[in-house]
């Protein structure tokens, strides 16, 4: 099973990514400037920035290579070298270095590098749900090379995605009600949510998309045993047996599941994590145990970006919120 790209990258994009090293192993473009939402013209779209995602299996050669061809794009960061500013990409933040407001093709860009095995960590685990929540929503996907496990690991991502959402929906549901619980399940605990950012995004970015969101979850959700598709009456039922809970609740990322234990078990019981999930799955508020478990693992990134963020204010290329 493939991951579904969007195809037809066009020769704006092209000439983008011309301009970098080409050691990628996977490229993509996300956001407001590559996809419609909701009460946004096509005059603005093209106005907006567009945002990029590289992700390198040798970060210390491909930044001595970017700072060789594209030395401007970095900040004062630059003087301290490729190693160091690895270093910075894979220690601090959500492993994620970001140039922004670079002018490239007449158009303004940002830019995120990580390595790969960070990039597999996410997806598979949900360490920090960064640029694996980026990836719940439609992106324009540019360059995915034959990593296999890398492919492996985002086509987990999605399923842990419907996995996660199943958990926090009632029984009953439209295909509209899981794309917004899917598409806001990276937002959730994000301090960016509380301090200016639009309160409607999640739905600007789900209603003008739909299509996007069935391409890309279309396969899963027709093999998943534990969902039944009525599309006569617009509906989608899940399984909210203690049975089926458990199921879905052992199939959630590891990261996900250490936020759910510590929550449900006091300290000191160091019960196994299978038993506490048993507990969860039998109770009748699972679904926002899950929901603030989610919230946990977002707020606790959210929390490192932001901290970092202050700390490098006046140097505004390090993992840049987006």
């Amino acid at each position: 099973m493939s991951l579904p790209a969007l195809h037809n990258t066009g020769v704006l994009y092209r000439r983008i990514l011309s301009q970098f090293p080409q050691d990628i192993s996977l490229a993509f473009a996300y956001g407001s400037g590559v996809f419609k939402q909701h009460g946004t013209s096509q005059g603005q779209m093209e106005k907006n920035m567009l945002d990029f995602v590289f992700a390198v299996d040798d970060p210390v050669t491909w930044h001595t290579m970017n700072l060789l061809q594209n030395r401007k794009h970095y900040s004062i960061l630059k003087l301290l070298g490729p190693t160091m500013i690895s270093s910075i990409q894979n220690e601090h933040g959500a492993s994620v270095y970001y140039n922004t407001l670079v002018p490239v093709d007449g158009r303004i860009i940002k830019y995120g590098v990580i390595s790969t095995e960070s990039l597999i960590d996410d997806l598979m685990h949900w360490k920090t749900l960064y640029v694996a929540g980026r990836l719940h929503k439609p992106v324009k996907m540019l360059v995915q090379g034959e990593n296999g496990k890398l492919r492996a690991a985002l086509v987990a991502n999605l399923k842990s995605a419907v996995t996660a959402s199943f958990l926090m929906l009632p029984e009953s549901f439209t295909e509209e009600d899981l794309f917004l619980q899917i598409a806001g399940l990276s937002y959730a605990g994000d301090f960016r949510m509380l301090i200016g950012e639009d309160k409607s995004k999640v739905a600007n970015i789900v209603n003008d998309n739909i299509q996007h969101f069935r391409i890309l979850y279309s396969n899963i959700l027709r093999d998943c045993p534990q969902v039944v598709c009525k599309p006569q009456q617009g509906k989608l039922e899940v399984d909210k047996s203690p049975e089926g809970q458990f199921i879905q609740l052992m199939a959630l990322p590891r990261t996900l599941q250490q936020k759910i234990t510590k929550l449900v078990d006091p300290p000191g019981k160091n019960r196994d994590v299978e038993e506490i999930l048993l507990q969860v799955a039998q109770d009748p508020d699972c679904g926002a145990v899950v929901q603030q478990g989610v919230w946990k693992s977002v707020s606790y990134s959210s929390k490192k970006l932001i901290k970092m963020w202050k700390g490098w204010r006046r140097k505004p290329s390090v993992s840049q919120m987006s």
